[in-house]
């Protein structure tokens, strides 16, 4: 059923135990983005997840040993051997492939991460038949491409809870540098003019430096920190901004049918990440306010306070395809279906696009001379 979830792959173990069975049948019900709601793959039973009244908690960095851990629901752990990307999936299935690098190295995991809860999540927006349309036009739109790609039937889609760590600070920097205002000086130059040297006037770009100090308050609110190890984080980038105000409280009935990996960036790790940025950042902004038209020796310090975290999961479609015996990677937004990957490049038509472009320039060139 399009956007039912993911099937169990071949070989995988099925459990007796449910998460959430159907009350019709008894067989699981999987979160279902095309209707927004869980879904029986047997019987068609929809039942809607329930909007938790739950406020969205961010807590103290000294907060983290008290915070929930855990998914929520019983589930077991995989982990690849060629990569390492450790994601946990439904009792009732699991896969034999990476969901990452598409490697038939998954091995059953006997014993279980006690991983931080996730606080809130996106629920996932766009169904398997979504992402075959995507995927499919997104060949379409490639150049210089194997015709062979656009004949790709066979590629794994699944989608993936990715974990993200978010932080809220506020940030006071002082900042001190040396300013510099442009002001010019006429010199008289030779010139050779017409095989004659000859002196002329010309403008000179000096610098007149100057001391400047001053200080600068900001607020960062859900800075976004990546926390996977294991999604492609150029691909992960590319892909673009999640909508935050969609996130919902965790409720693990969003995750059922589905892949989600456990961070491998930790809390502080994360903090580390995310305080490289804020410091990074408010160099650049300091440096904005030093007067005049340049700067250097541009020195801050900043004085940071009321770092909130939160740990959310956001949607991801990974796609593996291979096209002439080699694999490829995609990865399309759970949101929006924006897809970003990689697609094998034929040569013979990029040389073909150059010979063109040389017999064109050289017809133009004749005709110039007529």
């Amino acid at each position: 059923m399009p956007g039912a979830g993911p099937a169990a792959a071949p070989g995988a173990r099925l459990a007796q135990q449910r998460n959430f069975p159907c009350p019709n049948c008894g067989s699981e019900l999987v979160w279902d983005p095309d209707i927004d709601a869980q879904l029986c793959g047997h019987c068609d039973y929809k039942r809607q997840v329930l909007q938790s009244s739950a406020t969205i908690v961010e807590r103290t960095l000294e907060e983290a040993q008290g915070a929930a851990r855990g998914f929520g629901k019983s589930a077991r752990a995989s982990q690849c051997s060629k990569c390492g990307a450790r994601v946990s999936f439904d009792d009732s299935a699991t896969s034999t492939d990476c969901v990452f690098c598409g490697a038939a190295s998954v091995l059953d995991q006997g014993e279980r991460r006690n991983p931080l809860r996730p606080e809130s999540l996106v629920p996932l927006d766009i169904g398997r038949e979504k992402v075959r349309e995507h995927f499919r036009a997104w060949t379409r739109g490639l150049w210089f491409r194997p015709g062979a790609l656009k004949r790709v039937a066979d590629f794994q889609a699944r989608g993936v809870y990715v974990p993200f760590w978010t932080f809220d600070a506020a940030v006071h920097s002082r900042w001190s540098a040396e300013s510099g205002t442009y002001y010019y000086v006429t010199v008289m130059v030779p010139v050779v003019l017409n095989g004659k040297t000859t002196m002329m006037a010309q403008q000179v770009r000096h610098v007149r430096w100057s001391p400047a100090a001053g200080e600068r308050s900001d607020a960062y609110d859900d800075l976004l920190v990546p926390a996977s190890g294991f999604v492609r984080g150029d691909l992960l980038k590319r892909l673009g901004n999640f909508e935050l105000g969609a996130l919902v409280p965790y409720r693990p009935e969003y995750l059922a049918g589905w892949h989600a990996e456990e961070y491998r960036l930790d809390l502080a790790e994360g903090w580390k990440s995310a305080q490289g940025t804020i410091e990074a950042e408010q160099i650049a902004r300091c440096g904005r306010d030093v007067p005049g038209d340049t700067y250097r020796s541009l020195q801050v310090a900043n004085t940071i306070r009321g770092v909130r975290w939160k740990h959310i999961l956001l949607p991801v479609w990974t796609l593996t395809y291979r096209c002439n015996g080699k694999p490829y990677t995609v990865l399309i937004h759970g949101q929006t279906g924006r897809v970003e990957g990689e697609a094998p490049v034929s040569w013979i038509k990029v040389l073909g696009a150059v010979l063109g472009v040389a017999a064109a320039v050289l017809v133009a060139l004749a005709l110039a001379n007529l």
